[in-house]
């Protein structure tokens, strides 16, 4: 039976608002940066988006003392129910700009725009509706009467889900008292400065967000500042352990959530088409740009072969293309230095002797993609197997008993997530507790909540976010 073919289904780029240029947000207004401008790109195209204005030395000093005068002046002593208003405030903008949101986040990261349109806004808004109930019942959160913010809080967040980390960490920080200076990344800013303009429009006081635009050097001097009193971080390992260093010494607390290199474990008895979704859902999700993705397929020996038939076939139904298009699964990779990376890695699966299969999908000529890849035959001594690819390519593994499987899947530096897939409970249950990540799901994969906790274990960093005990990480507790 011949396959379905898709018109094409693309979302209006207009409904982005995108500007020629956009500034840094400092003190409740937009200001020219004085830093080298950097030019924002459309991963799916290669085309300039707009000029984004960086902060210099001299922008960060003042959104430092913007936000510290804020703390002690405003937002600190803020009676917690005034402080909700401006977070309910804050998500029910979210919720009515979503749409533009969406767009322009889909044009500036690459990732489909069902993703942005039906996963990211609908959990950034669900984040500062969720903290918001939180800022006037802190004493209540378990740490002790009357806790108090830390202060001013530098952030630095990642590319891979832009707006969405924007709320993990800005959401928290506000509803806990503490003002903020963050940092998106250099390739992903747009959807964090229009975050200003949704500030000025809930009417937030001037310092309490500032937003610094910037290249790679603009994070360690945020970093290092001595007005800031918290550091978050989302990222790579290895920037988190060079922050690691540069905090280490001083008063400043820290959170890191890094990288993985998750087992997505499927047992013999396990509702195999459902887990075959699951899977493509643990690795394909975000083209494979999540720290928490089911990069490592772990399968056992009986039913590895239908397995791998079935996912094939899955994947092979996976559409490629233009992300602003309805029907598109798979999205751009965000940057050429990260195709690069996934290339690199996916060719050294292939030099050390793994089964290579990719999707016969069609890659556009322009921008930056790369087909959904499966390798199998993989051994825990290869690249593939142990370090983050952070792309849609996938190392499947197979194991005998579930004491192997624990073995293997805990055979990592990392820990941040894993899946277990089994239609026993008292088997999910016993696996789940040996194995050593932050996060694992049960025939499922990549569900989150504001109200469950998120984070890892080993190189995957420490410190939670998200639920009560995210409050932590802010409060002087």
């Amino acid at each position: 039976m011949p396959a379905f073919e898709y018109a094409p289904a693309p979302e209006s780029r207009d409904l982005a608002n995108l500007k020629p240029s956009y500034r840094p947000f400092i003190d409740g207004e937009f200001r020219d940066g004085g830093g080298e401008p950097l030019k924002t790109l459309n991963p799916a195209t290669e085309e300039v988006l707009a000029e984004v204005s960086t902060a210099s030395d001299a922008d960060l000093d003042a959104a430092v003392k913007a936000a510290r005068k804020a703390f002690e002046k405003i937002w600190g002593p803020m009676p917690g129910s005034e402080r909700a208003k401006y977070l309910f405030r804050i998500a029910r903008l979210i919720q009515e700009r979503s749409r533009e949101l969406a767009v322009l986040e889909t044009l500036d990261n690459g990732k489909p725009i069902r993703e942005s349109r039906d996963s990211d806004l609908p959990l950034v808004a669900a984040h500062f509706f969720y903290h918001a109930g939180w800022a006037d019942k802190l004493d209540y959160a378990g740490y002790g009467p009357d806790p108090k913010p830390l202060g001013v809080a530098g952030q630095i967040i990642p590319w891979n889900f832009p707006l969405l980390m924007l709320a993990w960490k800005i959401a928290p920080a506000l509803a806990t008292g503490n003002t903020v200076v963050l940092k998106p990344a250099e390739t992903t800013p747009l959807t964090a400065l229009v975050f200003g303009e949704i500030c000025q429009q809930a009417g937030l006081p001037p310092g309490v967000v500032n937003i610094l635009p910037g290249a790679g050097d603009l994070g360690p001097k945020l970093v290092e500042h001595p007005g800031v009193d918290k550091i978050a971080f989302t990222g790579s390992t290895e920037v988190g352990k060079l922050i690691q260093r540069q905090v280490a010494g001083t008063p400043k607390r820290l959170t890191l959530e890094l990288g993985g290199k998750a087992a997505n474990v499927v047992f013999d008895d396990a509702p195999l088409d459902q887990a075959v979704e699951g899977i493509v859902n643990g690795i394909f999700f975000n083209q494979g740009h999540v720290c928490c993705a089911g990069s490592r397929l772990l399968v056992q020996e009986s039913v590895a072969d239908e397995v791998l038939d079935k996912l094939r076939y899955r994947i092979s139904t996976l559409r490629l293309g233009d992300p602003l298009d309805k029907n598109t699964d798979v999205g751009a990779i965000n940057s050429r230095e990260q195709l690069g990376r996934i290339r690199e890695l996916a060719d050294s699966g292939e030099a050390e002797g793994a089964q290579r299969w990719t999707s016969p999908c069609p890659v556009p000529d322009r921008g930056f993609f790369f087909a959904p890849t499966i390798f199998s035959g993989v051994h825990q001594s290869m690249r593939i197997a142990r370090e983050e690819i952070f792309g849609p390519v996938l190392s499947v593994l197979t194991f005998r008993t579930p004491d192997e499987a624990v073995a293997k899947a805990n055979n990592t530096p990392y820990g941040l997530s894993a899946g277990i897939w089994s239609e026993k409970g008292s088997r999910i249950l016993w696996t789940a507790n040996r194995l050593r990540a932050g996060v694992v799901w049960a025939n499922t994969f990549n569900r989150f909540d504001p109200a469950a906790p998120f984070g890892g274990y080993q190189e995957s960093g420490f410190g939670r976010e998200g639920g009560r005990t995210g409050l932590e990480g802010y409060l002087d507790v």
